[in-house]
């Protein structure tokens, strides 16, 4: 038997309704002893009436659900323009439901609007941006290529989509690690230097992988030249500092040796000038040597090595100021302890010198304490001083840069550097007020 619809049963209801009223009326009139012309007249108004008046609840349920349904077709559509004369403050339950529709289209219109503008954007940037990007299916087939990646592979998109990535020799940047630098040049390419991102994300619930190239060669080219810039600058600087004055003492001993007469203090003036001579030899030659040590810093050989008797060892060795152990938790990470250890004893001279510039200044309590815990899955080890702070950052960890007289400025940068190649970091930050003092934070991996 076929289901009726709900307009028909709408109707039915409405018949059903009347009923007993209709076959009351029909048995009294009936039952009245009128003459055959009225019953029949009386009956057809009856009918017509009661059929009438159920055809009207009809539509009157029918016409605001059939305008919902209008209303929603639009919305599911895409259209947004059409509206529902309705009120979100009416008593009447479906002008309410009209006017949320309503609603509910002004909201999808305006993110609509959001995300085409969000998509002309995304692809703008995609289009623009010297960085090449690909995106490939769950069967390696390229489905996405912005311009860089059409200038890279020399083809444009007609050509390039529906391939896999081994047709387009790029089967190396969907395996191995999802961040690193090529080991092996692009098609067409293969001079250059170039950096790699892989992720994946799902579009129609299926998995895609994209794949961000960009070119490293200019950059690390322009890296280069400034850090050779910055070298020069610093050895000519120092070589300057100490060949100027030997230049010139030597070319004043040259005049004295050969004026005749003899000058009285001929051997004192010697003397005196090869000396300067000397500690001028001795700084050059201390500077090579930190230089040296800079650049032939070896790769860490890590062991397992407990914290606490490590750092109880190092704090022995500084006798000029106590220095406070906070201690910490007990732990054994895997380090190079001899690097680690030239970290900290440089870190520990440099906070005992700032405390003691402090004592010097009338501040008789200024200290230094160290403590480690662990912080972000990470061993953090701080050392902190009571000195003055650290006047100014900018130079911080620049080689060779040092505000002590007897300084060779690449301390920091060690120990910096140490820290990098255990895979940590190590920053220096100034204590809040009203404390003065400096903050050292090295940060290893467990």
């Amino acid at each position: 038997m076929r289901r009726l619809h709900h307009d028909q049963l709408v109707f039915v209801y409405a018949l059903l309704a009347g009923l007993p009223a209709v076959v009351v009326a029909l048995i009294l009139l009936f039952q009245g002893g009128y003459s055959e012309r009225v019953l029949w007249t009386l009956s057809l108004l009856i009918f017509g009436f009661w059929f009438g008046f159920a055809s009207a609840v009809r539509w009157r349920v029918m016409r605001p659900l059939q305008t919902a349904t209008n209303l929603l077709s639009a919305v599911r559509e895409g259209d947004f323009s059409i509206r529902a004369h309705a009120r979100l403050d009416s008593e009447d339950p479906l002008e309410t439901l009209h006017a949320e529709i309503n609603q509910l289209g002004t909201i999808l219109r305006e993110q609509r609007l959001s995300a085409i503008e969000a998509t002309a954007l995304l692809s703008t940037v995609m289009a623009e941006i010297d960085v090449a990007i690909f995106a490939f299916d769950g069967s390696k087939t390229l489905r996405l290529a912005n311009r860089a990646a059409q200038r890279l592979l020399e083809q444009p998109a007609e050509r390039l989509l529906g391939k896999t990535a081994t047709e387009l020799r790029l089967g190396e940047l969907l395996e191995g690690e999802p961040s690193r630098l090529l080991t092996t040049g692009l098609p067409g390419h293969a001079s250059s230097r170039w950096g790699m991102r892989r992720t994946t994300f799902r579009e129609g619930g299926l998995p895609h992988t994209l794949v961000v190239v960009s070119d490293l060669s200019q950059a690390l080219r322009e890296e280069e030249l400034q850090a050779w810039q910055r070298l020069v600058r610093v050895l000519g600087h120092e070589l300057n500092n100490s060949l100027a004055p030997i230049k010139s003492i030597a070319g004043s001993l040259g005049q004295l040796v050969r004026q005749t007469p003899t000058a009285p203090d001929l051997l004192d003036d010697l003397r005196g000038g090869l000396e300067i001579i000397e500690k001028r030899a001795d700084s050059l030659t201390r500077f090579i040597q930190a230089y040296s040590r800079l650049a032939k810093l070896p790769q860490p050989t890590l062991s397992a090595m407990e914290i606490a008797p490590l750092v109880r060892r190092l704090l022995g060795l500084e006798s000029r100021i106590p220095i406070i152990n906070e201690g910490g938790p007990d732990v054994v990470v895997q380090i190079d302890a001899a690097q680690v250890e030239q970290v900290l004893i440089n870190l520990l001279k440099n906070a005992v010198d700032a405390a003691l510039e402090q004592r010097a200044a009338g501040h008789t309590e200024a200290g230094v304490r160290l403590a480690w815990h662990f912080n972000g899955g990470m061993l953090e080890i701080t050392v902190e001083d009571d000195g003055p702070g650290i006047a100014s950052f900018q130079n911080l960890f620049v080689p060779f840069f040092t505000t002590k007289p007897q300084g060779s400025g690449i301390g920091l940068v060690l120990c910096r550097q140490i820290a990098e190649n255990h895979g940590g970091t190590l920053s220096l930050e100034n204590r809040e007020a009203p404390h003065s003092g400096c903050r050292a934070r090295l940060r290893l991996p467990r």
